[in-house]
């Protein structure tokens, strides 16, 4: 177990970096570390599980292939106790491995060999995101029911539900499908998306729109979000009374 202590600010953010590589997790450390912010590592799962409960991070880096507890198990049960936005560190570049470790509750994802200056930007923009979600949450306070017939989405509450059965998403996953949603079959851009939602400025991360998208459909089905070959993706209404 490694801790590191980073520059005093007003408010520092604090980073569980969860990685067994001892090289790899000290590098790591130190780049956050010379970001000014504070640093701990956990080198297996069930550690990560603990320290999670223990320090509550503003962000959690993630490698899927852990000892004692994988990745994807650990993230679950962090993001159970406590919403904190995820970033998985994965060493395959398979489709099928990141839209299983956003559907864990991960909010984004990385292949290794990674830049570390990526890394970072990924981290700003997921830090980022958490304070954008809290004024938006504010802003749909009051904000009307979204009902689809057979798929209601409701902004106050952040819920969603299909045929009346709630069904689970991570706060990015409710994120896009509500921007989506909001504008039924208008095409909204990979960057559109990655700026509304991700509040990216950049199309660095279009990849991690494609696999959240492949998430929202394992979850409610492939039909409710059209793609739009080389621009982006379309909310499609259920049909009433199906």
């Amino acid at each position: 177990m490694l801790n590191t202590t980073a520059r005093q600010q007003t408010a520092p953010r604090t980073v569980l970096v969860v990685e067994d590589e001892p090289t790899l997790a000290t590098a790591i450390a130190q780049r956050i570390t010379a970001e000014g912010w504070t640093a701990r590592v956990a080198g297996d799962g069930a550690s990560a599980v603990q320290a999670a409960a223990q320090l509550k991070p503003d962000l959690v880096i993630m490698d899927i292939m852990l000892p004692v507890m994988d990745g994807l198990e650990a993230t679950k049960r962090i993001v159970a106790a406590r919403p904190v936005p995820v970033l998985i560190l994965t060493a395959r570049d398979d489709e099928a491995d990141k839209v299983t470790g956003l559907g864990a509750g991960a909010d984004d994802y990385m292949t290794k060999p990674f830049s570390m200056r990526e890394l970072i930007a990924r981290c700003k923009a997921l830090l980022r995101r958490v304070e954008r979600a809290k004024v938006i949450a504010k802003n749909a306070e009051n904000e009307k029911i979204l009902d689809f017939g057979s798929l209601v989405i409701d902004p106050a509450q952040r819920t969603v539900s299909v045929d009346g059965d709630y069904v689970h998403l991570t706060p990015t996953e409710f994120d896009l499908l509500a921007t989506l949603a909001r504008k039924p079959k208008s095409v909204l851009t990979r960057e559109k998306l990655l700026e509304e939602v991700w509040d990216w400025v950049d199309a660095s991360g279009t990849r991690t729109v494609d696999s959240h998208v492949k998430a929202l459909r394992h979850k409610l089905g492939p039909d409710m979000i059209r793609t739009v070959h080389g621009v982006g993706y379309a909310f499609e209404p259920p049909a009433q009374g199906r």
